[in-house]
């Protein structure tokens, strides 16, 4: 199991984000808040897309956005091409932590 500490929000929302732990096992992107699941969706339903702001997740017509600590390891575990400039020097660097 591939876990990371993060927090969500809405794109459009100006609330506060919540605090989530994100699961990425078996093809699997799962999000829980305080032991309740918030979202269990096959990695193929989803189009998650790294920028400046945060992981920013579309399903059905919504829009999330993902802050996550460990940036670098979430972005490799997904395999994500397209980062900003930043992101790709701190996965390069992970990437060769794991040689």
């Amino acid at each position: 199991m591939t876990s990371f500490d993060g927090s969500l929000r809405t794109s459009s929302e100006s609330d506060a984000p919540v605090r989530v732990i994100i699961d990425l096992s078996d093809e699997r992107l799962r999000l829980s808040s305080e032991g309740t699941e918030i979202a269990n969706w096959q990695l193929g339903e989803v189009l998650i897309s790294a920028q400046s702001d945060g992981f920013h997740i579309r399903r059905a017509g919504q829009e999330q956005i993902l802050n996550i600590t460990r940036d670098a390891e979430f972005a490799v575990a997904l395999d994500l091409r397209s980062v900003p400039v930043g992101l790709a020097r701190r996965m390069a660097v992970y990437r060769d932590g794991l040689r």
